[in-house]
């Protein structure tokens, strides 16, 4: 598995389980018919950076990495991770998170937050927290799954 910055071009890739996991509406708070250009602005251009995780030229993962406030928060990063289908279970998520704590790092930031992590995620919520990330806030019944109806969204955190 090889992680590196990603290029325009690769969201040919990155679209498919893209389009899939916002579609399905259970992880991610953008309206799920979140249109193709819609998502190259929000996942690889406003971001700071975006990443990519491949192996054999085939894209299996990407994450990015903001600054999630300016000015005075601005020494606390943002980040969101998505795994195509194909890819779950094989530590991907884990393996981007810890690359994208060294990328913050080097980036001179000196905490990460997860501003809306939805509660009914349970191995995304299970995941951070063996990583370190603490549930600092817990917005009740913030976010709308699909099929559970409205849940809590978890905002967490860790201090490098």
């Amino acid at each position: 598995m090889h992680i590196r910055e990603a290029t325009l071009a690769d969201f040919d890739q990155i679209w498919p389980f893209f389009h899939e996991i916002v579609a399905a509406g259970e992880t991610y708070a953008y309206p799920r018919d979140t249109i193709r250009e819609q998502a190259i602005k929000s996942w690889m251009e406003t971001p700071r950076k975006t990443f990519v995780a491949e192996e054999n030229g085939q894209i299996l993962g990407s994450y990015y990495i903001k600054t999630n406030q300016p000015g005075g928060g601005d020494h606390v990063c943002n980040c969101g991770y998505m795994v195509s289908s194909a890819a779950r279970g094989l530590g991907l998520a884990t393996t981007m998170c810890e690359h994208s704590q060294q990328v913050a790092k080097s980036l001179g930031y000196q905490a990460m937050q997860f501003n809306f992590v939805a509660s009914s995620n349970e191995g995304a919520v299970r995941l951070w927290t063996k990583l370190g990330f603490e549930t600092v806030g817990r917005l009740p019944k913030a976010f709308l799954h699909p099929s559970r109806g409205y849940v809590d969204a978890l905002v967490m955190y860790k201090w490098f």
